[in-house]
């Protein structure tokens, strides 16, 4: 019943010329609930990004003009850390846990474990931020948050490096939201009036400034400056 729902939502989608791809999203997401679909989403993208990564495949989002910016490498020591202590913990639970269930439930769930960390890195290696030909700035972490700001949007940028305790994509009193790697932002890019946004899994915000973290800060400025300088001739 639900394929064959899945199916005439999808000829719908299709009858009002959206790609197949599009349609298909926007067929899964009338059948499954929000949340349910913003998770399922989640994790497609993150086997997408190790799909990509494993392919080879240049940076997800970066056309030709566009300059991308790099973050994952300020949290990589962390991620990996975290990803040898699940190693290590699948191997001796796999070890230790003499009943048959127990041992097959807990080591699906390690292995998941080991994959979704590996994973979120990658997402984060194959998802960088981009600055557009155009000026625009496209705000990412991973396959868990995208944000775009357009050119003429983006009133000043510079360097600040900041230790916010803050979590991904909150707004404070300021309206400033901060998207840290290792808790720390580097780059903060001021905006001519707020802009809206979507946060994880789909909380509604609203900001009029980003600050945001760069492997080379001055690199991501010198690019958002020579952007803006072609935009505005």
């Amino acid at each position: 019943m639900r394929t064959a729902l899945l199916a005439m939502d999808y000829r719908r989608h299709r009858r009002l010329e959206l790609s197949r791809r599009r349609a298909a999203a926007a067929a899964v997401a009338d059948l499954v609930p929000g949340m349910v679909g913003k998770l399922v989403a989640h994790e497609w993208r993150l086997l997408i990004s190790v799909a990509r990564w494993v392919t080879r495949r240049g940076p997800h989002g970066v056309r030709a003009g566009d300059t991308a910016v790099p973050y994952a490498s300020g949290q990589a020591a962390i991620m990996y850390g975290f990803l040898v202590v699940a190693v290590v913990e699948t191997v001796a639970l796999a070890v230790l846990i003499p009943w048959p269930l127990i041992h097959a439930i807990v080591l699906v769930l390690d292995v998941w474990g080991v994959f979704f960390v590996l994973a979120v890195q990658l997402s984060c290696v194959q998802r960088p931020h981009v600055i557009g030909a155009d000026g625009s700035l496209r705000l990412r972490y991973g396959a868990l948050l995208d944000i775009r700001v357009s050119a003429r949007h983006i009133a000043t940028a510079r360097l600040e490096r900041r230790y916010p305790d803050s979590k991904i994509a909150a707004v404070d009193a300021h309206g400033r939201a901060d998207i840290p790697v290792a808790s720390q932002t580097t780059v903060t890019v001021e905006l001519t009036e707020p802009i809206e946004f979507t946060r994880p899994l789909g909380k509604p915000a609203r900001a009029r400034a980003f600050r945001f973290y760069a492997e080379d800060p001055g690199a991501a400025l010198a690019a958002l400056r020579a952007h803006a300088a072609v935009d505005r001739t």
